[in-house]
């Protein structure tokens, strides 16, 4: 726990100075919560720019602090409304810390979060764990974007933390920066609307369900899309050029369908408005856009031929079928976006009835929105919508989700906008609140460490036949069995409780692996070890195996709750 709030603590912090620097620098004196986005998206520039220096992270476990510590001096004496920023978003990043809590809360302790939702967690860790000791990685090889990764390696060695603690703690921590982004509009508001409206819309459905799920990378995507939106609205470029930046080194060239989407439609209808935008902060903002992603431009190359893009690949991923986009809306009653209307506890009619609801407030909003001129907030919904529309043509369930869940932030934003200070707006928050408190208490928690030896483990054994023995506590309290599952994806694999598989291993089981370092049957021969396990080979398999043949897609299909 310790371990995990430290790294959620240092994410926000640093966060939050870089990014208020770089808008003081642009010439704001006064305090802009469009300052969480851009820090964190100079975060993931700066942390893979010197990740792969000598030290593997460390000289970003230097120089992180350094500019942060720069930052605060920096605007000590030139910043304004300080104080005022810092008692409006205080109770907000607390209640977003406490809602964030509920997985661990509910589950008893602290881990890998989504182990049973999606096993992706797995290929981000093996990732980081190869960034930290300078090796290369399937990930790196294809061009996949690696900022995130690179801050939880710099987490790793300045603050001393394990691996599964740096992507929780930086999981925890854009929840939290994406409540505070919402207050770029909610100002001027009463803190009894403005801090039930920040957090719907930073924890709205989608958004708190991909947390359950560990999917940081489209929850960061989701904060730059509606931050970039608001930078538009505020007329700060520089800072929106920068939050592209973050895009780019989180999600890389797909990222930018959002954003040059969002920018193309707010210029044209602006244009159309009679607003002409001064040609120098574009200039300079496309400046500063291109000088600080050319280092990724051979990587967003390679990135194209990525197997998420391939329609004919495993195109469901870990979902069951397409998901609906009222989803996006907020109030989506299951503690498991994946489902079905009707395939939990609640009645499909109450889903029907809060997407109905929930579409009526969208369209209302959307009116009340154009008639405020907010083209802005208008610009990037529409481009979401676009996004959505042509993953759903041309992708693959899997990134049509994808799309869903960017969206999502957005649209709660226009939905909730126009609604303040009227009754029904609180009976859509209390909706929207229940519905994303639902997705973060069944987010499923996994082991709390990480050891890349299982994955290495692979080569040795092949197809199998594998026998896995693991303690108990593993297997039922967090979620072990799909963890295990897609480590040793590819091959045959029969996992079961140490001390509960009898005196003989299975028939034609060939490998034993083992979280003890003593043979636990008779005639086995010592392979290897990589802590926290043993592989061992039977001397003498003969005969049919019972175990399973773990295919990929299977393995990352997931288990239906």
């Amino acid at each position: 726990m310790i371990g995990t709030y430290a790294a959620a603590l240092a994410v926000c912090v640093v966060a939050l100075a870089i990014g208020q620097a770089a808008i003081g620098l642009c010439g704001v004196r006064r305090w802009s919560w469009l300052a969480p986005a851009v820090g964190l998206a100079l975060l993931c520039a700066i942390c893979w720019g010197t990740v792969r220096l000598p030290g593997h992270g460390a000289v970003a476990a230097i120089l992180v602090p350094l500019l942060a510590t720069a930052s605060v001096a920096y605007l000590w004496t030139r910043l304004e409304s300080g104080r005022e920023a810092l008692r409006a978003g205080a109770p907000i990043a607390v209640l977003a810390l406490l809602a964030t809590a509920l997985p661990f809360a509910a589950e008893g302790h602290f881990g890998i979060l989504g182990t049973s939702f999606n096993p992706d967690m797995s290929q981000h860790l093996l990732a980081a764990d190869r960034l930290a000791h300078g090796q290369s990685s399937q990930l790196l090889h294809q061009g996949y974007p690696l900022g995130p990764h690179a801050i939880v390696v710099a987490l790793s060695k300045g603050v001393g933390i394990g691996l599964v603690q740096g992507f929780t703690g930086l999981t925890i921590a854009v929840a939290v920066l994406a409540s505070l982004t919402a207050l770029t509009v909610f100002t001027d508001q009463p803190p009894l609307l403005r801090i039930p409206a920040a957090l719907v819309i930073g924890l709205t459905y989608m958004v708190a369900s991909y947390f359950a799920q560990g999917a940081f990378k489209e929850m960061m995507q989701a904060l730059f899309v509606l931050a970039f939106a608001l930078s538009l609205r505020e007329r700060q470029l520089v800072p929106a050029a920068l939050i592209a930046v973050g895009s780019v080194y989180t999600y890389s060239f797909p990222g930018l369908t959002w954003l040059v989407g969002t920018a193309a439609i707010w210029a044209v209808v602006e244009r159309l408005r009679g607003n002409r935008q001064p040609l120098r902060p574009i200039a300079y903002s496309v400046l500063v856009f291109a000088v600080l992603v050319a280092p990724e431009i051979s990587r967003m190359i390679d990135f194209h031929s990525f197997e998420t893009f391939d329609p004919n690949g495993p195109g469901l991923g870990n979902l069951f079928g397409q998901i609906s986009p009222f989803e996006a809306l907020g109030i989506w009653p299951s503690g498991d976006f994946r489902l079905s209307p009707g395939d939990g506890a609640v009645p499909a009619l109450a889903y029907y009835a809060g997407a109905a609801f929930a579409a009526i407030l969208l369209v209302y909003g959307l009116v009340v929105c154009w008639r405020r001129r907010e083209t802005a907030l208008l610009a990037g919904l529409a481009a979401a919508a676009l996004a959505y529309a042509a993953a759903r043509i041309g992708g693959t369930p899997y990134t049509a989700a994808k799309a869903v869940e960017i969206a999502a932030p957005l649209a709660a934003m226009v939905i909730v906008l126009p609604l303040l200070r009227r009754p029904v707006a609180w009976l859509y928050l209390l909706a929207a609140g229940i519905c994303s408190l639902l997705a973060l208490a069944n987010a499923p928690v996994g082991p709390p460490t990480y050891s890349s030896a299982l994955t290495g483990f692979r080569a040795d054994v092949g197809e199998g036949p594998t026998l896995v023995l693991a303690s108990r506590q593993l297997l039922e309290d967090e979620h072990g069995t799909p963890y295990i599952t897609w480590e040793l994806r590819g091959g045959r694999v029969c996992i079961e409780a140490a001390g509960e598989a009898g005196h003989h291993p299975p028939a034609g089981v060939r490998y034993i692996v083992t979280e003890a370092s003593t043979a636990p049957f008779p005639h086995l021969r010592l392979l290897r070890h990589a802590a926290p396990y043993t592989l061992w080979e039977r001397k003498r398999a003969s005969g049919p195996s019972p175990c399973p043949l773990i295919a990929v897609r299977q393995a990352r299909q997931g288990s239906h709750p």
